[in-house]
């Protein structure tokens, strides 16, 4: 039976970590571990800065959106760019940036001369960076891990965003309760050090590169044509779309919630984070192992989400909903990793890039549009319905998904590959 037993878990390990036997992916995947949960102290630190300065739901969803903003309008054109040139090269200048803004809020936060101007400032410039560096460590992922491994990489990079959601505002929520918020982004700052080592380290011989594309006139119009031709990329983009646009802003509906519903201060908004961060990471140690799957798992996912973020929505206290965003967590990272493994295998490979850009500009991009929806609802209507109308938004995605994809409804990425040879040119 112990025998047994260890011959289980040797094959969970072998499945649900195997892209990570890579070097190069297990090089990127520790440095972004330290950097990610930099980022969510910020999160956390940016967001209950805006509290402490306005008090106005409609304004964090303003700053929220200012930082998404940017992806919305350019991330289709840093897709192109990333297919132009070598992307580890643009991650150097990216995370340098990012460092760089995270430094500068903290000096103003740490010397008392921080306004919400700057804040909104800061924040799109932050969103410039994220134009290109969201579309470009998308298919980054795909180079390291290559098609064999690139589902269980995008899993397992799914999974560490979301334990350093436990992670990180976990840390944030002491360290503002006790020191300041100031620490928080200068943490942030210096985590970038250890992305960029770790991008230093990796050997780019053994990436799985293809030639750049070079620079021609109509580059931009051909990705969003690619998009429009291709059923099954356009169905899985517009279901992130909505869910992005609506159900993804966690950061205002939660801070709303924690709040002024529970009354709370930043560890109770810290504690509905790392919730919905502790349940990605069991959904993603039972999503990595997971070799054959197809778009219309999709669809009853993305349903299960919506009816989770409402039970977490109408939650009687804190203890409750941190529980309901458990939940949350799992689906979420169930429907990310599978939507984002789709448009990358379906995708011809001098276009991944721009089609990652545009899964982008759904997903995050959309936040502009979004943020200050809910923002308005939770301030004016109830927390509560902030958090709702995301939950409803998910279940109306789950919808058009079941109408839209049912055709693909005998297919596995397996079995799609083979009917789409496009995605092997």
């Amino acid at each position: 039976m112990i025998q047994n037993a260890s011959h289980a878990i040797k094959k969970f390990s072998h499945s649900t970590f195997s892209s990570l036997k890579i070097r190069n992916y297990r090089l990127y995947f520790v440095g972004q571990g330290i950097s990610l949960c930099g980022t969510w102290m910020q999160t956390i630190g940016q967001a209950w800065l805006v509290l402490e300065l306005t008090g106005s739901g409609t304004a964090l969803g303003l700053v929220t959106a200012l930082q998404f903003l940017p992806i919305l309008i350019l991330g289709p054109l840093g897709g192109v760019v990333a297919d132009r040139f070598s992307k580890r090269k643009i991650l150097f200048i990216t995370q340098i940036t990012a460092g760089f803004l995270a430094a500068i809020l903290g000096v103003l936060v740490a010397t008392h001369t921080v306004q919400l101007w700057m804040v909104y400032v800061l924040a799109l410039a932050l969103g410039l960076v994220g134009a290109l560096d969201n579309p470009t460590r998308q298919t980054f992922i795909f180079e390291m891990a290559g098609s064999d491994e690139i589902g269980n990489a995008v899993t397992l990079n799914s999974m560490e965003v979301n334990l350093a959601r436990i992670i990180g505002p976990a840390v944030a929520g002491v360290i503002i309760a006790s020191i300041g918020l100031a620490l928080c982004f200068f943490i942030n700052a210096a985590s970038y050090v250890a992305v960029l080592a770790c991008l230093f380290l990796i050997n780019s011989r053994h990436l799985h590169k293809r030639e750049p594309v070079k620079r021609a006139k109509g580059q931009l119009r051909e990705g969003f044509r690619y998009v429009r031709h291709t059923p099954l990329l356009f169905d899985v983009l517009m279901m992130f779309a909505i869910v992005g646009t609506l159900t993804y802003e966690f950061q205002i509906s939660l801070a709303l919630l924690a709040k002024y519903t529970f009354h709370g201060n930043a560890s109770a908004y810290a504690l509905l984070t790392s919730a919905m961060g502790l349940g990605a990471v069991i959904g993603g140690l039972a999503t990595a192992g997971r070799k054959r799957t197809g778009p219309q798992g999709l669809v009853g996912i993305v349903l299960v989400l919506g009816v989770t973020i409402i039970l977490a929505a109408i939650a009687p206290n804190l203890l409750l909903a941190a529980f309901a965003m458990v939940l949350v967590g799992i689906c979420s990272i169930r429907f990310t990793s599978l939507g984002n493994t789709i448009l990358q295998l379906e995708s011809a490979p001098q276009m991944r890039s721009r089609v990652m850009a545009l899964w982008t500009v759904a997903f995050l991009g959309s936040t502009p549009i979004g943020g200050p929806i809910i923002g308005w609802i939770g301030e004016h209507a109830n927390a509560r319905w902030g958090l709702a109308t995301g939950g409803l938004a998910a279940i109306a995605a789950g919808i058009l998904g079941a109408m839209t994809l049912k055709k693909y409804a005998s297919h596995t990425f397996a079995e799609s590959r083979i009917h789409h040879p496009v995605s092997e040119k």
